[in-house]
Parts: C-alpha cells; structure tokens; sequence
C-alpha cells in the first residue's frame, strides 16, 4: 500500500494510507487471536497464526534475494562438497547443547538448513524437535534425528515464529540469524516470547571480522581499477553488539564467546564459487548488482601477494602449492527466559572483604602470593 512519489495524486496517497493502517490493525487483530487461540499439545500455533504485524525498524537485507541464492546454491551440483562450515558449526552448536546437563522437552532448530544439529539430537536430549527454515527444498532433504520426533516448520516470513507463548524449552540456530534485518524485534517479540520461564535461546552466527581478507581485496582493487569501492561483502554484527543487543531484549546470563576457523582455497574463485554453493553470497540492499571482470582480476591478485602462501601440500611434481586463506569469525552465544531460580548477582555494597586487600586474604589462608608479594617454598 506504499506510495510510489510521481505515481499517483495527493488524493490516492491518502486513500493509501488509510488502506495500509486498516491491514495494520487486521493483522494485529489476527496475530493476538493466534496468542490467546488455541494451540496443539506440542506449543504450535494454529491456523490462525501470522508474521508479526510490527514493522520491522531496520532493512538491510533484500530477502526476496537470499531465498534465491539458498535455493541455487542447494540447486548447484557442488553443494554436498560446500557444507563443511555449516557442519562443523552445527556440531560445536550441538556440543554446547551437551553442556547444559538437562533435558528438553521441546526443541526449535532455527534456520534448520541440511540438518545439521538435529541429526546428532538423542532421545535422553530432547523428547520432540522443530526443524524450521525459509525454503522448502532445504525441509525436505534436512536429516532428521534417529531417536527423537522430529516436524518441518516452514518460516513464511522474517519475523513468523508460529509457536505458542512459553511453549518452548530450547531455541538452536546455526549460521542464520545473519540475514535478518529486525534482530533485536525477533529476539525479544518472537523467541523470548516462545521460550518458557528459565528457556534457552543457544547459537552461532557469522561475526563481524569474517572474510576481512576478501573485503580488504575487493576495496583495494575497485579503488584501483574504478577510483572508488561498493560494499561487496555482507555486514555482520560484533559479538559486544550481540552481547548488549540480547541484553537489551531481556535475556539473563548471557554469555558470548568467538571462535575462528581458517580454511584455505585454491584461488579467490574457489572461495566465491564454494560461498554461491552454501548461500552465502552477499544480498544487502546496497550490494553492486554485479562484480566486474577487471576488478575480480585486480583482486585475485592483491589477496595472493597479501594472504596467500605455501600450504605445506605438494603436487604432482613435488612443488608446493599456493593457497590463500578465508577467516571466518563465529559468535557463540547463549542466554536464558528470566526465572526466580536462575542465579541473581549479589547486592550491591553486601561486599565484606575490600579488593585492596585481596593479597593479604589469600596470604592468610594459604594462597601465597596474593597481591604481588614474594612468597618462598617453606623447606
């Protein structure tokens, strides 16, 4: 219902206007209906469920596009050979899940892709999981748990969580909330709403220092070869903005960590070739619609003399081989629904022992060389 300037008169804009804050408020009819409606014994909204009628305060992302580059990168016939990362991160994800010594009743895999934690999910872990994603396709070739049920959910929009209020003991994503634009919306309106009392929202996402070395490349060659550069590569959030940002949505222990893995290409082509293949190619709304041949060509080169080197392998002829490096930067994360159970920080000023005497404490009770002092071993 937007209006288009120079398309139509005052008058239409109006009429527009007055269309666009009458869907506004149907929907928002509909989506406290799918609330308070009925829901199924698994916490899975009925029907009457639909996307979030709020309006999402940021658009980076051109969504229409990244559904189409997932769906030709699972249509590309080197995608069972491109989903190293995505399965290495699905497993680490499905390790931390093993840390937390409890067991789930429900769990949702958002942005489930290929499957790649449901898979290793047994039955003493969860007694029923949701796999959730945009595409169709990615639903019906994802691996499933061998032990416990598990649904496809497919997500008809960014901020669409079709489960019902505290319904929810464990919310997993791996390596998808990076394309969302509304991700303090989500957080807050959608997965704490979904959680239960004292339920986790647990994942991993791309961090911001991933791919500097092709950002880096792709700037310099543009700024050579055209006296300028374009945003090539996708914007990705720091792990303090997410620490701050989850936060601010009201979760509680929230913990973040990062981890990097290095993986190194033949050439700059190899790596653009496997990032079209996983989906990960940049779809901003200011992205260039196209990449030119003389620019790819300066940059191939300034990422070998910059990053690359020998890798250690040999040929066929005993040389060593050329690779260049990709750093991907992954932000863990964890945070948990507020309950009175959880553990609560001390009162502030219910402090007995000073700082400033934290050296002298220890001495006393055996520490030894506490607070900078020389301490001998007794003879």
């Amino acid at each position: 219902f937007g209006f288009i300037s120079g398309s139509g008169s005052p008058a239409a804009f109006l009429v527009a206007c007055c269309h666009r804050r009458a869907a506004r408020a149907a929907a928002a009819r509909l989506s406290s209906a799918s609330l308070t409606g009925s829901a199924d014994d698994v916490g899975i909204a009925t029907s009457a469920s639909v996307p979030s009628s709020s309006t999402s305060v940021m658009n980076v992302f051109d969504r229409r596009a990244k559904l189409l580059q997932r769906r030709r990168g699972l249509l590309r016939p080197e995608r069972q050979c491109c989903g190293y990362l995505r399965e290495e991160i699905g497993w680490r994800t499905f390790d931390r899940i093993c840390d937390i010594k409890r067991d789930f009743g429900v769990i949702v895999d958002y942005g489930c892709d290929s499957g790649h934690i449901a898979k290793h999910i047994t039955a003493d872990m969860a007694k029923r999981i949701y796999q959730c994603d945009w595409l169709p396709e990615a639903l019906e070739t994802a691996e499933k748990s061998p032990e416990v049920p598990t649904h496809n959910v497919l997500i008809e929009g960014e901020n669409f969580f079709p489960f019902a209020e505290n319904s929810l003991d464990l919310v997993v994503s791996s390596m998808s909330l990076h394309w969302i634009n509304d991700l303090p919306g989500f957080f807050s309106r959608e997965i704490l709403r979904a959680l239960k009392p004292d339920g986790c929202l647990l994942g991993s996402t791309l961090g911001g220092d991933s791919l500097y070395e092709l950002r880096c490349s792709l700037q310099l060659a543009e700024q050579e070869r055209l006296g300028g550069f374009a945003p090539h590569v996708s914007p990705f959030t720091s792990n303090a903005d997410l620490g701050a940002l989850m936060q601010n949505c009201g979760y509680a222990l929230v913990s973040i960590d990062v981890d990097e893995i290095v993986v190194r290409y033949p050439s700059v082509h190899d790596l653009l070739t496997d990032l079209r293949a996983m989906g990960e190619t940049n779809a901003a709304w200011n992205r260039p619609l196209r990449l030119n041949r003389d620019v790819l060509t300066a940059a191939a080169a300034i990422y070998d003399f910059m990053y690359g080197g020998e890798d250690g392998e040999e040929d066929s002829e005993g040389q060593r081989r050329r690779s260049v490096p990709a750093t991907f930067q992954f932000v863990n994360f964890i945070g948990w629904k507020p309950h009175h159970s959880q553990q609560k920080p001390a009162r502030r000023g219910s402090a007995s022992v000073s700082l400033r005497d934290l050296g002298s404490v220890m001495e006393k009770n055996g520490g030894g060389g506490g607070g900078g002092t020389d301490s001998k071993p007794k003879s």
